[in-house]
């Protein structure tokens, strides 16, 4: 047995269990990662990542196996969404602009980021994204005037609830686009898929209803997190040791996840979504801060 972490230029080593018994314990974890991520639009890695930085992972190989499994979140849950009807791909496609340039931006940045300060980065945007999700309104999305930018770009949609489908507008889009970038730059930096900051920009910002925030998100997080994975890759941050049961491990929570979220209460889902965060935000900021788990 060796000491936990990684150790350069990669490799992943173990404490007290040999590779199949850590193979299992990263594969529930990141099933675990992509049943939330898939329920709350997260994407998998505002979960994965801590997960592994706590058992030992290295911080910037934890990013990089995150960033391959939202792309595997990505691409189990959004199919069930657009069959559903709950995703508006005109506004995904839209976004997806901005969140892929800002991924390239944060990918670059990330090699001049010391790991503590990346731990530090990750927890206070978790903190803020609870703090948000919170404290965010009930509205009546039919009743708002249509976006006039939004109407031009053909926006505005519909989405399926259990008294039939309901109309909704989209609104200031050029400040949606803006934070799209932040979150874009937020997944490359940090690979979570920027799910938190994109459900809040889409969801607060443009005032999209919550569930059709989350599903768009998932349809948008894989573009995101490939552009930024590309440059992981390039620096060799990927290990295909901790990268294939994180991928495995979330494509199937995910799958379940996107079955689970035709049914759930949105409030519900807000509390889970800020619960979950709030308590590895401060971990995070605590691992920042000391050096230690």
């Amino acid at each position: 047995m060796q000491p936990a972490g990684i150790r350069s230029p990669g490799e992943v080593v173990f404490v007290n269990m040999n590779i199949l018994e850590f193979t299992a314990l990263v594969g529930v974890g990141a099933l675990a990662a992509g049943f939330l991520g898939a329920l709350t639009g997260l994407g998998g890695g505002v979960v994965i990542v801590p997960f592994l930085v706590l058992m030992g992972v290295d911080m910037k190989y934890a990013i990089g196996a995150s960033l391959v499994s939202v792309i595997a979140t990505s691409s189990g849950a959004a199919a069930s969404y657009v069959k559903e009807g709950y995703s508006n791909i005109r506004i995904g496609m839209f976004l997806e602009i901005a969140t892929t340039l800002g991924a390239l931006t944060g990918a670059y940045l990330m090699n001049f980021t010391p790991t503590q300060t990346l731990s530090i980065i990750f927890g206070i945007v978790l903190l803020i994204s609870a703090y948000l999700s919170l404290r965010t309104p009930p509205r009546q999305h039919g009743a708002e005037k249509p976006d006039l930018l939004a109407v031009r770009l053909r926006l505005d949609g519909a989405y399926p609830t259990a008294e039939g489908k309901l109309s909704y507008h989209v609104h200031r889009v050029p400040l949606g686009f803006g934070l799209m970038y932040l979150a874009g730059c937020l997944s490359g930096l940090l690979g979570i898929g920027s799910g938190a900051f994109k459900v809040l920009a889409m969801d607060q910002a443009m005032r999209i209803p919550f569930k059709v925030s989350t599903t768009t998100s998932n349809f948008m997080i894989g573009v995101t997190a490939a552009a930024s994975a590309g440059v992981y890759l390039h620096h060799g941050q990927i290990d295909p040791v901790l990268t294939m049961p994180v991928m495995l491990g979330v494509l199937v929570g995910s799958l379940l996840g996107a079955q689970v979220l035709m049914e759930a209460r949105t409030r519900l889902l807000r509390r889970i979504f800020s619960a979950v965060i709030l308590i590895l935000g401060i971990q995070m900021i605590y691992k920042g801060l000391t050096g230690r788990p």
